[in-house]
């Protein structure tokens, strides 16, 4: 279970989040929305140990994210702009970051991994300067479950994907989560929130205000209780 448990950050004179508690179960996908600056990427970067809560509590299967308990590997980031390196191939990014985690795959796993994360088998041995956005997350896709995290934090990762590219990263986060793997996703899109998510959380000034499930609600009522809240 990924946790946060009132968790407040403040800076200096400015409240970032404010006693922000929700739960990310195996298999579940929490979709977060909320403007700019309403906290969502603070919160990633908390569970992350980039920074450290003001308050509260950082909770991965009850162990805090800061302890000497917590495994830094159980945890996998997916930026909006994935950064790799453009001269490697998907292969050879896929390799080095495997080892850079302390995972060492043989070639025929590493495609497996590749295959799973549903990236194209012409795009291997391709280098990453070549790759779409989406091309891009898919490797990082495929990272992730090299690290055999439990647990996947997402950034706006459909900003700047074509229809079909939305489609297969839907795709591919729906295969994750019947694999076992929680996602939270901080994002803007409404559409891919509704179709990808099983919760939604609405996130205003650092505060969670609303929370459903998306099985509860259609694309247009929330874009009205969205637009209503923020």
């Amino acid at each position: 279970m990924l946790e946060a448990k009132k968790l407040s950050k403040r800076y200096n004179d400015k409240l970032a989040l404010k006693d922000l508690s929700f739960s990310v179960a195996p298999g579940e996908i929490f979709c977060l929305l909320g403007q700019n600056g309403a906290g969502k990427t603070t919160t990633i970067n908390i569970f992350l140990g980039l920074i450290t809560a003001t308050s509260g509590e950082a909770l991965l299967d009850n162990n805090s994210v800061f302890g000497n308990k917590f495994s830094r590997s159980s945890i996998a980031y997916i930026p909006e702009t994935v950064q790799l390196y453009s001269d490697f191939t998907g292969l050879e990014n896929l390799d080095f970051f495997s080892r850079l985690a302390g995972f060492t795959y043989t070639k025929e796993k590493l495609i497996q991994l590749l295959q799973e994360a549903n990236l194209q088998e012409d795009a291997y041995q391709k280098k990453l300067e070549t790759y779409s956005k989406g091309m891009r997350q898919k490797v990082g896709i495929a990272i992730a479950l090299a690290k055999n995290a439990s647990f996947i934090l997402m950034d706006e990762p459909t900003s700047g994907l074509d229809p079909k590219a939305s489609v297969e990263f839907a795709k591919t986060c729906k295969k994750l989560a019947a694999n076992g793997v929680g996602i939270f996703m901080a994002t803007h899109d409404i559409f891919n929130a509704v179709n990808i998510g099983s919760r939604i959380g609405i996130m205003k000034e650092g505060t969670l205000i609303h929370t459903t499930e998306t099985a509860n609600i259609t694309a247009q009522e929330l874009q009205d209780l969205y637009i209503k809240t923020i």
